[in-house]
């Protein structure tokens, strides 16, 4: 195929199997910031969620098919340019996809100020330029500069050149895409306060109360009992106390205490009465669990979870993350902050169009969830808490409590970190939530190669109407196993 200049609404037939569209422009003085981007597009003329919109803050689709390649200065045939690429294999489009719209976005000024705007068409093995289009606007602060589309069973790249004059955020906004890049987040609410209550019957200590003294001393034959030394773990069997807990909602209180007992039973069941464990709780953020959230069963998790570290935590205190494209961590969740850590820190996260500041609005411990975006990475995740870990090491074994809804696509970078974590005192419990791809997740029990079994994997369709009881005994069910493993192996 040879180059082919084409004026605007005018097509080609494309033969390579994967191309690389270049969006290339001479940069200079009062030139503004140029972004090139990707949108895949149904029949219908729009994506079917925020993932099929690629661009650098999301530079790769779940599919492998299209990825962001981001900014070169241009030597050899671009001497003086700039170029910002974005990639398709045309072979791993998935089916439903009939469209793949490239786009330009201008940041600081309008495309007016960009001089020398063309869009290439590339094979991507042989960098052969297959077409070329030169661009001209006016006022327009984003453009559609072509597409990819299918006709007859093949591909051709169409010259569009149509403009924006509201920016990416605007053409985005017409194929579908949820922007609120420009919409505040609400104002902190002023944490709700409980009645006064009274507070819960106080738990009886851990060691005996000296008794009074008496009047006369008793006969040296017959001292008063010794009192017990305290045992290194509260009741084996029973519920701990947990610092804090005495300031929730008397509703909240009272779940706690039940589901604490339910948490020691489960460790019981499994010959784990006593056991003492740090526990990390990972929140899957990507764009798919957007109904779990608004939907209130993520924060629903984070308070059964709370139960968990509340009973095997020394401290009752649980570190924590949120992920999507990119992990963030949480601030710790402290028992007695839950109503509040739920309200400030349960989100999901979102799409940025610009490279902008932290949001305004936010309370001074949220995390910018423009930062964590909505694409599926775990093995980021995993090497953060990896991290965490080694930097802040424990006398006691750690917990791992890994929520997702699937999607995961990561596979032989996400087994790598897994196999890689085997000799740390780290269990990996993830709970698929639905019935999405879970990839290597709940094929991990299976692979041959590790001297302990590290990872745990259950998935249910809908954690909300799984008793506590079915929860915590599935949850605890393989840690306690683990730690005797990792015991015998000087893991532990």
């Amino acid at each position: 195929m040879t180059a082919t200049s084409l004026s605007k609404g005018a097509n080609v037939a494309v033969d390579s199997p994967a191309v690389r569209a270049e969006l290339v422009w001479s940069p200079g003085p009062g030139v503004p910031e140029v972004d090139a981007s990707a949108l895949l597009l149904t029949s219908a003329g729009r994506v079917r969620d925020d993932g099929d919109f690629v661009f650098y803050n999301q530079p790769r689709h779940t599919s492998g098919a299209v990825g962001h390649l981001g900014k070169r200065v241009g030597p050899g045939a671009n001497p003086g340019t700039t170029t910002d690429s974005v990639e398709v294999d045309l072979r791993a489009v998935e089916a439903a996809v009939e469209r793949i719209v490239l786009c330009a976005s201008a940041d600081g000024g309008t495309f007016g100020r960009v001089p020398g705007l063309s869009l290439r068409l590339l094979d991507a093995a042989t960098g052969t330029e297959l077409a070329r289009f030169d661009m001209t606007a006016d006022t327009e602060t984003a453009l559609v500069g072509g597409e990819l589309y299918r006709r007859g069973g093949t591909w051709k790249f169409r010259a569009v050149g149509q403009g924006y004059a509201s920016g990416l955020a605007g053409l985005a906004t017409d194929f579908g895409i949820t922007v609120d890049d420009d919409a505040p987040p609400s104002a902190p609410a002023t944490p709700a306060t409980a009645p006064p209550t009274a507070p819960p019957a106080p738990t009886p200590p851990t060691t005996a109360v000296p008794p009074p003294v008496p009047a006369s001393p008793p006969p040296p034959a017959s001292p008063p009992a010794p009192a017990s030394p305290p045992a290194p773990a509260p009741a084996a069997t029973g519920p701990r106390f947990t610092k804090g807990e005495e300031r929730l909602p008397v509703d909240m209180r009272k779940r706690l205490s039940l589901r604490k007992e339910q948490v020691a039973v489960s460790l019981s069941k499994h010959g784990a009465a006593g056991i003492t464990a740090r526990v990390v709780l990972v929140l899957d953020a990507s764009g798919s669990m957007s109904f779990l959230y608004s939907k209130g069963v993520v924060a629903d998790v984070v308070e059964r979870m709370a139960a968990v570290a509340a009973q095997l935590d020394d401290d009752g205190e649980m570190q924590a993350w949120t992920f999507a494209s990119n992990p963030a961590r949480l601030p710790d969740l402290r028992l007695g902050d839950l109503p509040e850590w739920l309200r400030l820190h349960v989100r999901v996260g979102e799409i940025s169009l610009f490279r902008r500041g932290r949001k305004k609005g936010l309370h001074p411990e949220q995390v910018d969830m423009r930062a964590v975006g909505i694409q599926n990475e775990e093995q980021k995740v995993i090497a953060e808490v990896r991290a965490f870990v080694r930097a802040d090491p424990a006398p006691v074994p750690t917990l791992v409590l890994f929520f997702s809804d699937g999607g995961v696509y990561r596979n032989a970078e996400i087994e790598r970190e897994l196999r890689e974590a085997v000799e740390e005192p780290v269990f990996w419990q993830f709970v698929g939530l639905g019935r999405s791809d879970y990839g290597v997740l709940e094929r991990f029990d299976t692979l041959p190669g590790r001297r302990v079994d590290n990872v745990g994997f259950f998935a249910v369709d809908d954690i909300g109407t799984v008793p506590d009881p079915e929860l915590y005994d599935r949850l605890l069910s393989e840690f306690p196993s683990w730690v005797t493993a990792a015991g015998r192996a000087g893991i532990l």
